[in-house]
């Protein structure tokens, strides 16, 4: 037997399933513990997000190299339409005293008045230390200026604190609605697809046994390998390990359920169906995480990052479901599929049967006239693209969340009463001996409002200054006039400056976006076209499906801007949206081709290729689709955060798994293996003629050899 076989019956051999399953738990034992460290392993997020290399993140990392530079300052805006009253101040005064106590220096600054005197600031310096976070003392200052808050008076929490706050809030609230709504698709697909009150259980288990082992394995590589560890992906990820996982695990299960029919002993049916699967499914995973590690080659920090995150979730949820799975099949029994229990030579049920037949009347449909299918499909598909014409890319700083949380109306209050830069001004960090040439630049830039007085490095050899911009922070002049301060200072001799701050940095995400598209997406093309090529032993084949592919991105983006335009109004694409919904629609779309295609070639092993193009359509339509609604529903669950580039990314990637499954892979792809017929799969043995071929060996010899493995190993 080869290697492959041998390893399919480790998890299945009626003694070598026990030591799976000890293993594994040995394996959550010491994953437990670690999973729960991971984030005392996380990077500053102030700058892990950050384009790499960027002039505005090296002025962001050079921050605490200045006594302030751990702090960060919650701005609160006090505004009162007609002006501030003598009680509204009396409430400012007591504010500034209790505030205090978790100010650093242990006092506030005295409140900041508008020239319309409608208006004032406080604001109160803030550092986090020990197990109390940012968010924290932010949350303490927003409920002592909420309590007791005079009627008509309006007060905000805004500035860096402000919008940690509110980062942190909208971050929980997407993990957690992310994982419930995935629990309960998941939960929902399976019940529907199995109708067993037991064998939901098994996926989720492995599902969770991948989720923290996920964590761990993250732990141990930002602790000892020197990792970026963002946590800021953590809902992404999510999704990915309860996407990937669930699919797989599907994907396996019907192919036991089908070996089950055909042995009287599971630990055979289980080797040979591991024997058949693991190769697509293990095809599937490489594809997935060898695209995400592409992302290496991305500017952008939270791209980067997120490619070896997302590729550890996709490679401890294949080996979960490739071990421990099966090994918990085995040692449950058959009575897991209950009431629906599969025995040799029994039929499926009524609802599968009926469910197989549709897919054979499908794929007769299909075989009738597959030119005019194909091309209809791709006519609908392109059409579906146009809308993608009228794409706007970029979110103003007003447009980053539904809705409107304090951060945003403090900074709308802000701009209306006071200079639109004030509470994010550009800061420019320079050698020391230059602090008067710079500030003198700075003065004479145009747009710039003020230039606040210059504060050194701890260690005397920088120096900052704050420019306050006339124009607000997000608007296309703020941009122009940092464009102007970065000429002015570069032109100071010695001074080695950087120009950060909220404008600069925000120019520097859109520049490392465009990049990232230029690089990763050829990247990516390149390395499933490898994959697909490696798996199939064909070039044509191939071709086609990475043209079906991207056909189907192209049909998400453009039904996904129409919805993101027409339905919920959004300003905007965000500019992340593109490079990460083509990084999962691509991977994940070439998945269920795989998983199609797969099957086909190893029915083309004994029969003509029309008649195996039907065979694998109606063999793996069922589970596809299944695997198809929960991946989409799960990217799906990313609409209910706050954060519009969640939302956008989770609806195009929904969008886009729905149009391939039920489009792509049902019609298109079969479509045109049946038009070009054996010539699919040049140039291997199965392109040159279209009669049966050498392929896997006949069911009676694939069970004897893996009786004697199993006995074997048992």
């Amino acid at each position: 037997m080869s290697l492959s076989g041998k390893l399919a019956t480790l998890p299945t051999g009626r003694f070598t399933k026990w030591l799976t399953l000890a293993a594994w738990l040995l394996v959550v034992a010491a994953a437990v513990p670690l999973a729960g460290r991971v984030s005392g392993v996380a990077q500053d997020s102030s700058t892990v997000e950050l384009p790499i290399g960027a002039d505005a993140t090296v002025a962001t990392g050079l921050a605490d190299r200045f006594p302030d530079g751990r702090v960060s300052p919650g701005i609160v805006v006090y505004a009162r339409a007609g002006g501030l009253t003598a009680a509204d101040r009396a409430k400012v005064d007591a504010d500034r005293l209790a505030l205090a106590r978790i100010a650093v220096g242990g006092q506030v600054g005295a409140p900041a008045p508008a020239d319309d005197h409608a208006a004032l600031t406080l604001t109160v310096p803030l550092e986090a230390a020990g197990t109390t976070t940012l968010s924290d003392l932010a949350r303490q200052v927003r409920a002592a200026v909420h309590n007791g808050l005079p009627d008509g008076l309006d007060a905000k929490l805004t500035g860096p604190a402000g919008s940690a706050l509110d980062a942190s809030d909208a971050q929980q609230h997407t993990a957690k609605a992310a994982l419930l709504v995935t629990l309960a698709v998941v939960i929902a697909v399976l019940l529907l697809t199995y109708r067993s009150p037991v064998l939901w259980l098994l996926p989720l288990i492995c599902v969770g046994v991948a989720f923290v082992v996920t964590d761990a394995v993250t732990y141990l590589l930002g602790r000892f390998a020197g990792m970026t560890v963002d946590t800021g992906n953590a809902a992404v990820v999510t999704v990915l390990v309860f996407g990937v996982g669930t699919d797989y695990a599907l994907l396996l299960l019907a192919r036991y359920r089908e070996e089950l029919r055909r042995s009287a002993d599971r630990h055979v049916a289980m080797a040979a169906a591991l024997r058949r699967a693991v190769p697509a499914i293990a095809a599937s995973a490489a594809t997935v995480s060898l695209s995400l590690l592409c992302l290496l080659a991305a500017n952008m920090g939270f791209n980067h990052h997120l490619g070896t995150a997302g590729a550890i979730a996709v490679l401890c949820g294949l080996s979960t479901v490739v071990t421990l799975l099966p090994a918990l099949l085995v040692l449950l029994g058959r009575w897991v599929f209950w009431p629906a229990v599969p025995r040799p030579g029994t039929p499926a049920r009524s609802g599968a049967r009926d469910g197989r037949r549709g897919w054979e009347r499908l794929g007769g449909a299909l075989s009738a006239r597959p030119r005019l299918v194909w091309l209809g499909a791709v006519l609908l598909l392109g059409l579906l693209g146009l809308g993608a014409a009228g794409i706007r890319t970029g979110l103003d700083d007003q447009h980053l969340v539904v809705g409107t949380p304090d951060s945003v109306a403090g900074q709308r209050l802000l701009a209306a009463h006071f200079p639109a830069g004030s509470s994010r001004p550009v800061q420019v960090v320079a050698d020391a001996g230059s602090a008067t040439g710079v500030e003198d630049a700075l003065r004479s830039v145009p747009g710039v409002s003020r230039v606040r007085p210059p504060v050194r490095a701890t260690d005397g050899t920088l120096v900052r200054l704050d420019a306050v911009l006339s124009d607000p922070v997000d608007s296309p002049a703020a941009l122009a006039s940092v464009e102007r301060i970065r000429a002015a200072v570069a032109a100071v001799p010695d001074a080695h400056a950087h120009v950060g701050g909220y404008t600069a940095t925000n120019a520097a995400k859109a520049a490392a976006q465009a990049h990232d598209r230029r690089v990763v997406i050829p990247l990516v093309l390149l390395v499933v076209f490898a994959v697909l090529v490696g798996l199939l032993r064909a070039l044509v084949a191939p071709l086609l499906l990475m043209g079906t592919v991207v056909l189907s991105y192209l049909a998400a983006l453009g039904t996904g801007w129409l919805l993101f335009d027409r339905v919920f109004g959004f300003a905007g694409m965000d500019v992340q949206v593109m490079l990460v919904s083509f990084l999962f629609l691509v991977a994940l779309g070439v998945d269920y081709n795989i998983f199609l295609v797969t099957r086909i070639r190893e029915e083309a092993g004994r029969l003509a290729h029309a008649a195996a193009v039907r065979q694998g359509l109606a063999a793996t339509g069922g589970v596809i689709s299944s695997a198809g609604l929960v991946l989409a529903a799960t990217f799906a669950s990313l609409t209910l955060a706050p954060q519009v580039a969640f939302i956008e990314i989770g609806l195009m990637v929904a969008v886009g798994v729905l149009v391939d499954t039920v489009l792509v892979r049902s019609v298109l792809v079969p479509a045109l293996a049946l038009d070009v017929g054996p010539a699919f799969w040049w140039p291997s043995r199965l392109s040159t003629s279209d009669s049966p071929q050498q392929g896997p060996v006949r069911s009676g010899e694939v069970y004897g050899r893996l009786d004697g493995e199993v006995a074997h190993r048992g």
